[in-house]
C-alpha cells in the first residue's frame, strides 16, 4: 500500500472518530449545544458536519491521486 494511502486512512479514522465524539453527551460541558443537549462540542451540528465532509473530501482526493 502506498504511504500517501496509510496517511490519508488514519486522516479519514481520525475525523471520523472526532465528527462521532461532537455527538456524544457530556454531562460536564459548559453549556448545551445547538441541539439542545450538553454534548462534548457546543457546535455540535456544524462542527459534525465540518468533520465529516473533510473525511469525505479525504478520501476523494487520495482516491483521484491514487487511481487518476
Amino acid at each position: 500500500m502506498k504511504t500517501i494511502a496509510i496517511v490519508a486512512l488514519a486522516v479519514i479514522v481520525i475525523l471520523s472518530i472526532a465528527a462521532v465524539k461532537t455527538v456524544i453527551p457530556n454531562s460536564n460541558a459548559s453549556k448545551p449545544c445547538m441541539l439542545g443537549y450538553k454534548a462534548a462540542c457546543s457546535f455540535t451540528p456544524i462542527s459534525t458536519a465540518l468533520l465529516a465532509l473533510a473525511a469525505v473530501v479525504t478520501f476523494l482526493l487520495t482516491k483521484s491521486l491514487i487511481l487518476g
